[in-house]
C-alpha cells in the first residue's frame, strides 16, 4: 500500500510538466500548421505564377509566330516586287529600244519624201492645178511634222538612256545661255528676264542646260502674244528644301488639265495658236525624275504659269561650293 501511495505522488508531481510538454506541442503543432498554410499558399502563388508565366510564354509565342509569319509575307511580297521591277526595267528598256530604233529609222524614209516632194513641186511648177499642187504641199508638210516628231522621240530616248554625271552646276549660267539663243532666234521680240543669281545645284550639266531650254523656251512661247512678257527663273526653300520656278505671265493654262502637262504628245494649246509637238515638257520631266528631283505647274487661263521643280539636296552651302568648284 505504502508503495501505491508513492505511485499516485509521482503521478501528481508529474502532471505540470505534461501539460506544459502538451502545451508546448500545440504551439510547435500551431507554428508547423502556420507554416505548411504558408507552403501551400506559395505554393499556390508558385503554381499560379507559373501558370502566368506559361500563358505569357504562350502569347510570345504566338506573336513570334505572327512576326516570323508577317516577315515570311513580306519576304514574298518583295520577291514579287523584284519580279516585277526586273520585268517592269525589261520592258522600259525594249520600249526605249523600240522608240530609238523606230525614230532613227523612220527619218531616212520621210527625208525621201520631203526631198523628192520639193523637188517634184519645183519640176511641176505651173504644170499642177491649183489643187492638185495643195495635195503636194500637203505631203510634204506631212512628212516635214513626222520629222519633228522622230526626232522628238529620238530626243526623249536620249534622255532615257544617258548617264547622270553630277556635278556643282550654275544653273543661273545656264539659263543666261538659253536665254541668249532665244533673243538670237527672234531679235524682234521684247520679253523681259529676271534671272536670280547663284543658283548651284549638284546635277548634270548638259541635261539641266536641256532642261532649262525646255522650261524657258515654253515660257517664252506661251508668252509670244503678251507686249510687256516677264519671264523669270529663280529658287526659294520650302520645308528646308530648294525648289526652283520658271514663271511667265503668257497664256497659261486650265489646271483641270494639268495631268497631261508631262506626257509626250500631249497639248493643251491647239497648233495653230502655240505651234509645238508637245515634247518639251515632256523631256524637262524626265530631266528632273532621273535627278530624283520633282516637277510640278501652277497656272491659270489668261494669267500666266509656273513650274517648279526640286533637285536632291546634295551641296551643303550650295553657293559657296558652286563657286569653289
Amino acid at each position: 500500500m505504502g508503495k501505491d501511495l508513492q505511485k499516485t505522488s509521482n503521478s501528481s508531481d508529474d502532471a505540470p510538466s505534461i501539460q506544459a510538454e502538451n502545451a508546448d506541442l500545440k504551439v510547435i503543432n500551431a507554428r508547423q500548421e502556420r507554416q505548411i498554410e504558408s507552403l501551400r499558399a506559395e505554393n499556390l502563388a508558385t503554381r499560379t505564377e507559373n501558370s502566368g508565366l506559361r500563358a505569357a510564354a504562350r502569347a510570345d509565342q504566338e506573336k513570334i509566330d505572327d512576326l516570323k509569319a508577317a516577315q515570311r509575307q513580306i519576304e514574298i511580297l518583295n520577291h514579287n516586287l523584284e519580279i516585277r521591277n526586273l520585268a517592269l526595267e525589261e520592258l522600259n528598256k525594249e520600249l526605249e529600244s523600240f522608240s530609238y530604233a523606230v525614230s532613227h529609222d523612220l527619218r531616212s524614209p520621210l527625208r525621201s519624201i520631203h526631198g523628192f516632194g520639193e523637188a517634184l513641186q519645183q519640176s511641176a511648177a505651173g504644170k499642177l492645178s491649183a489643187e492638185e499642187a495643195g495635195w503636194l504641199q500637203k505631203i510634204a508638210d506631212a512628212a516635214a511634222r513626222m520629222d519633228r516628231l522622230t526626232e522628238d522621240l529620238l530626243r526623249l530616248s536620249r534622255i532615257t538612256r544617258s548617264q547622270l554625271k553630277r556635278e556643282p552646276t550654275d544653273l543661273s549660267l545656264l539659263a543666261r545661255e538659253v536665254i541668249h539663243e532665244l533673243r538670237q532666234s527672234h531679235p524682234g521680240r521684247h520679253v523681259v528676264f529676271a534671272i536670280s543669281d547663284s543658283l548651284w545645284a549638284m546635277a548634270d550639266p548638259a541635261l539641266m542646260r536641256a532642261a532649262l531650254d525646255n522650261l524657258l523656251g515654253n515660257a517664252w512661247k506661251y508668252t509670244g502674244k503678251r507686249p510687256q512678257a516677264l519671264i523669270s527663273f529663280g529658287k526659294e526653300r520650302r520645308e528646308d528644301q530648294a525648289v526652283y520656278c520658271v514663271r511667265d505671265n503668257g497664256a497659261g493654262f486650265d489646271m483641270a488639265y494639268a495631268a497631261k502637262l508631262f506626257a509626250p504628245f500631249q497639248r493643251l494649246h491647239s497648233a495653230r495658236e502655240f505651234p509645238g509637238s508637245g515634247v518639251g515638257l515632256a523631256c524637262a520631266a524626265r530631266i528632273i525624275r532621273k535627278h530624283g528631283g520633282r516637277i510640278w505647274a501652277d497656272a491659270k487661263t489668261g494669267e500666266g504659269a509656273a513650274f517648279f521643280f526640286t533637285l536632291p539636296d546634295k551641296l551643303d552651302g550650295a553657293e559657296d561650293a558652286g563657286l569653289h568648284a
